[in-house]
């Protein structure tokens, strides 16, 4: 009985590992006893904010580098506002205690790191006001090994979705709420199950707002293009450094403008970007061959810097990393 109880649980966790340190309720404990009640109000009403943040390992170096760190939590502490979460920690103090995640878990690969702050009230109704203290908040932080989200090397064969991604006035897409992750795992399912790698959303204008659950670039003519934040994207960190890092290092403007769906067919080449996502090149969209049906040369020099970047191998970048000594 107790061999069949581990084998299911082995399988329920895919892989990640249950004995590993998480932050939760003010304290350092294992992931299996970081459990929450299934009346608590973020469980029946997806009502918190997530972030993923990703934590790269350079073998040269035996250390992990932490990308961006401090610009994910502040986008962290602003997205709160949204749903009026009252977190009393500080950007650095969640800087800091990240850092001391990692050194407890001490990983030797590439680590996705997901903190989520939540309403914590055991009440029924969906009101966001903590009226005397019965809807606190709640924070937790866990880690995870994570590879490569999607295949970064071959090209992605995309779709553009049936599905419309929920407007600013319904449910803000540039939080990265819990609830609205639904829209996500609508597209991402239907998408897989039609055979394609991921798709492509549209908003209720018919205008291209991003991928599933991460941002979009496209070239056309050898110009950089982008949707605006006000397209119903998320407010991507990893769409901020692709666009200073075509400037930086390739000299390449970028052009922040609508999209329309047909310029998809069109383009010369296509990628996402994303924490997830990483820099991963788009090779067809609706079963058409974008560009010449290859991994851009564009894309391709921007992946390469990308991931020297990430890793610390760019100095004059460092200021992005944040390097964990075990």
């Amino acid at each position: 009985m107790i061999k069949q109880t581990l084998e299911k649980e082995k399988v329920a966790t895919e892989g990640i590992d249950l004995d590993s340190v998480v932050y939760f309720s003010g304290k350092f404990v294992p992931l299996r006893e970081a459990n929450i009640n299934i009346m608590t109000h973020a469980f029946q009403y997806g009502t918190g904010i997530f972030e993923g943040i990703r934590g790269y390992w350079n073998t040269d170096e035996k250390k992990i580098f932490i990308f961006r760190m401090k610009e994910h939590f502040i986008r962290l502490k602003n997205n709160c506002k949204l749903l009026r979460l009252e977190l009393d920690k500080s950007v650095d103090e969640l800087c800091q205690i990240t850092v001391e995640l990692m050194q407890k878990n001490k990983p030797t690969c590439d680590t996705y790191i997901r903190p989520n702050v939540y309403k914590a009230g055991i009440i029924v109704g969906p009101s966001l006001i903590n009226k005397n203290g019965k809807n606190p908040t709640g924070l937790s932080i866990c880690s995870m090994p994570m590879g490569d989200y999607v295949d970064i090397l071959k090209g992605l064969h995309v779709c553009v979705s049936s599905w419309t991604r929920v407007d600013d006035n319904a449910i803000p897409p540039r939080g990265k709420i819990q609830g609205s992750y639904v829209n996500t795992a609508l597209a991402k399912t239907d998408a897989l199950l039609t055979g394609f790698d991921d798709s492509i959303v549209l908003n209720s204008n018919g205008h291209v707002t991003e991928g599933s659950a991460m941002n979009l670039f496209i070239v056309r003519d050898g110009v950089l293009i982008t949707t605006p934040v006000t397209s119903n994207i998320l407010e991507g960190i990893t769409r901020t450094t692709i666009i200073e890092l075509a400037k930086k290092e390739l000299g390449i403007e970028t052009e922040i403008r609508e999209i329309d769906r047909t310029e998809l067919y069109v383009c010369d080449e296509a990628f996402f970007c994303g924490t997830g996502a990483q820099v991963s090149p788009i090779t067809m969209v609706d079963n058409r061959a974008v560009g010449d049906g290859k991994v851009g040369s564009l894309s391709k020099k921007l992946q390469d810097i990308y991931f020297d970047v990430v890793r610390g191998k760019k100095k004059e970048y460092l200021k992005w990393c944040s390097a964990v000594n075990y």
